[in-house]
């Protein structure tokens, strides 16, 4: 008699920044490459040394995760008011080129995480402001592709360095009304991600929210927004009790 037994027919959704990607050291890049090049330009166009104060990296991701606005991270760093808005438009222009993307790294433990969601049968559909390319770059350079089943993503470049909730909202919509449309199921399920518009899309869906400290956001940040729980990384989620509830609710 065979052995095999068909896959559940769960759905579990998921972001991908954050929760499976570590994007610290690409953003740290970004913005001391973004000082530098205002630097040689303002030198070259004015003759002048500007007095910048680059960030250890420790402070910047600090600030990074309690959403400090990325205007004050330039003043704190001696950006010229006068020279703020040329500052966030050069790293919006270079956060994503080929040579920072390599900086990003995959976070511990989220491939035995997602080698776990497989062997349990439950279909992984990532719901992410990246663009589709980029995601499946990265997971095929992990050899992880083939253990997500479907990527929602943004069409803009630039979106997931915005992180706007209501566009996370729209996604992660039109993500449960395609699994739903598939034959899917997506009552129970869940929403990880590493940040308030994970939460809010998450919390808009009437699904359960898991929110992790391993991304972009602090502990203290992501409880003001209530997700029902937070975990510090995707295995741990994974391996929750709530995340144990709606898979056996299933």
């Amino acid at each position: 008699m065979s052995s095999f037994q068909a896959p559940s027919r769960q759905v579990l959704f998921c972001d991908f920044d954050g929760p499976i990607v570590d994007v610290s050291e690409r953003y740290y890049r970004t913005y001391r490459l973004g000082l530098s090049t205002l630097e040689a330009s303002h030198q070259e166009k004015h003759g002048e040394v500007l007095s910048l104060q680059v960030l250890a990296k420790n402070q910047f991701w600090a600030m990074k995760r309690n959403r400090v606005a990325d205007t004050d991270i330039a003043i704190r760093s001696g950006v010229p008011t006068s020279l703020v808005e040329t500052f966030l438009q050069q790293v919006q222009r270079i956060v994503n080129h080929p040579h920072l993307l390599q900086w990003d790294a995959l976070q511990p433990g989220a491939d035995r995480a997602i080698h776990q969601l497989r062997q349990m049968g439950i279909r992984l559909v990532l719901v992410t402001l990246r663009h589709p390319r980029q995601v499946q770059a990265f997971l095929q350079s992990h050899d992880l592709s083939q253990y997500v089943d479907e990527i929602f993503g943004a069409s803009d470049m630039n979106a997931a360095h915005l992180n706007r909730a209501e566009q996370k909202v729209t996604l992660l919509e039109r993500a449960i009304a395609a699994q739903r449309g598939q034959g899917y199921q997506t009552e129970p399920t869940c929403m990880i991600g590493d940040t308030e518009a994970d939460i809010i899309a998450g919390q808009r869906a009437g699904i359960t929210t898991v929110a992790l400290t391993s991304g972009v956001r602090s502990h203290a940040y992501l409880e003001r927004y209530q997700p029902t729980s937070i975990e510090s990384n995707l295995l741990k989620a994974v391996q929750s009790r709530h995340m144990t509830q709606v898979l056996q609710a299933a």
